[in-house]
């Protein structure tokens, strides 16, 4: 999708002059609903901005993601602002593919960034991009429906609980499930899900020699238990939900519970965008052996590639678009739930924020207690909860989730999925050289 946006023509000739001599930048992001509101205010930065235009591509996340490694390993130059995560800013910044950030405006308050997102999108301590939201992973369950089936949830859910649970609200007939979870293969969609429970199941990606662990007892267990958890108590089609088709799902009523990214949780808690508002209730992500590794962090940035020749405007609507005054903004025009979470300090210290969004210290909390660099139970040699952070596990990560969706729609077995998985995956690793 791109969509162009245009200075409004006011009929004065100084405004016709500005617009034709605006610099246009080409920005990429994805459909996320966050994103979405930002892109509905290009009109304001634009106001803020007349010699700036804003040139949008919009995209589903698995395309974005391929659209913007292909372009950066290429040296394509199609973008000036890029929308990548936690995962690829250092391994694009050490390539020398993005552009530092080191002399931010001091009214931009870096130290307002909340610690661990702000070292995440940093290499050698020098940021590359600047987080527009950040998220954990938690529970999400409608309080009507436990209270239908008279269940009372638990501080610390744990995964056999929700099983339990899910099999008592689950009415298919009604299009009410027990559970919705990610099901779209992706290394970010479905692969961010199941990272996290294997983790908590005990498993690990790799050893400390960089040896794959897919076929081991813990991915055996844990991905068992996601298929016939989705299989029996999920929607139909779940093989084809990402986060925003879930996102849908909870919203309108038909998910009793949903583990997913604590990001929706201003979306589902607005009556104007969700229909289970009022009915909304909140739990840390569920746990099996082990509570490490069992919710996630990650942050949706804005980069500028090294290739842009356009540097110096793209750093002015970055700092712009996750500013203090952006999230006032949108604050103020859009509803304090719907600004942009996970950022900044603060962020949570606003009264008005805290007022309207009772979540905010839980996500703040979950957040906080993510550890990217401790989040396995046996020592891991990477680091990352839901990702590895090594160049090949983007390719890792889309084989492997293509594999467990393949096992989810019963196109094969669990065991010959991660029999396959492993396979791929040590090619993978040996082609590159591991152990390195």
């Amino acid at each position: 999708m791109r969509l162009r946006h245009a200075i409004p023509l006011a009929g004065a000739t100084a405004l016709v002059s500005a617009a034709a001599s605006a610099e246009t930048i080409t920005v990429a992001t994805v459909n996320n609903n966050d994103m979405v509101i930002m892109q509905g205010l290009t009109d304001e930065f634009e106001k803020a901005h007349p010699d700036i235009t804003l040139d949008w591509v919009v995209l589903e996340e698995n395309v974005l993601r391929q659209r913007m490694t292909t372009d950066i390993a290429t040296q394509g130059g199609q973008f000036d602002v890029m929308t990548i995560g936690t995962y690829e800013v250092p391994i694009w910044a050490e390539r020398g593919w993005l552009t530092p950030l080191a002399d931010l405006p001091d009214d931009y308050q870096v130290n307002d960034l909340l610690k661990p997102v702000r070292d995440g999108l940093s290499y050698d301590g020098t940021l590359y991009a600047l987080p527009f939201y950040a998220e954990s992973s938690m529970t999400y369950y409608n309080k009507a429906l436990f209270e239908k089936a008279g269940i009372e949830m638990s501080d610390q859910p744990t995964w056999q609980e929700v099983s339990d649970w899910a099999s008592r609200i689950h009415d298919p007939q009604n299009e009410v499930y027990g559970i919705c979870l990610r099901g779209k293969p992706g290394w970010g969609e479905n692969m961010a899900f199941v990272s996290t429970l294997v983790n908590t199941y005990g498993g690990r990606w790799f050893d400390m020699d960089w040896n794959p662990q897919l076929d081991s007892q813990a991915w055996q267990d844990a991905v068992s238990f996601y298929v016939d958890l989705l299989n029996n108590y999920g929607p139909p089609g779940a093989s084809s939900n990402g986060f925003n088709e879930n996102l849908a799902l909870f919203s309108r009523g038909n998910c009793g519970m949903w583990v997913d990214a604590t990001s929706a949780a201003g979306k589902l808690y607005n009556p104007d965008e969700s229909q289970v508002a009022d009915q909304l209730g909140f739990a840390p992500a569920p746990i099996a052996e082990t509570p490490k590794g069992s919710h996630w962090l990650w942050s949706w940035a804005l980069a500028i590639p090294a290739t842009s020749d356009s540097k110096d405007a793209a750093e002015t609507f970055i700092t712009w678009a996750t500013s203090q005054d952006y999230i006032e903004l949108v604050g103020e025009t859009k509803g304090w739930t719907s600004v942009p979470p996970g950022t900044r300090e603060s962020t949570y210290e606003n009264e008005n924020y805290q007022q309207a969004a009772p979540f905010a210290d839980f996500v703040l909390n979950a957040i906080r207690e993510a550890d990217p660099t401790d989040s396995t139970q046996e020592p891991a040699p990477y680091v990352g909860v839901q990702f590895v952070g090594i160049p090949e596990f983007q390719a890792i990560g889309t084989q492997v989730g293509q594999m467990i969706a393949a096992a989810l729609t019963g196109d094969m077995s669990v065991e010959q999925a991660l029999s396959s998985a492993q396979r791929s995956t040590e090619r993978t690793m040996k082609r590159a050289g591991y152990p390195k």
